[in-house]
């Protein structure tokens, strides 16, 4: 399903895709182990997508790209609104656990 959704068309030949559907399909069977909402599990994803494109678009180093992931994760567990970020339906258990495994 994610081959489709990837709209991969060279699966079979082509090394990049076969590691992006490897490096996808890996966070999503985590992501569903960890028992995630659909929201949750839709967060995670938009998280690898997002990482990964800091690598390959930005060329952001691994210390950049480790900075830009605590500020997405910033706020989580806050009460204060302001202080929140977008990934607020994290709990702080499973933030921890997204950044191991990461």
């Amino acid at each position: 399903k994610l081959e489709e959704y990837l709209n991969f068309k060279q699966l079979k030949t082509s090394l990049k895709e076969a590691i992006l559907l490897d490096y996808y399909t890996a966070g999503f069977c985590w992501a569903k182990e960890m028992n995630f909402s659909l929201i949750q599990l839709s967060g995670f994803m938009d998280l690898l997508n997002f990482l990964l494109e800091n690598l390959s678009d930005k060329h952001m180093t691994l210390g950049e790209n480790l900075k830009a992931l605590g500020k997405a994760m910033a706020g989580i567990g806050e009460t204060d609104s302001e202080r929140s970020g977008d990934l607020t339906f994290f709990s702080i258990e499973q933030a921890k656990a997204v950044i191991d495994y990461l």
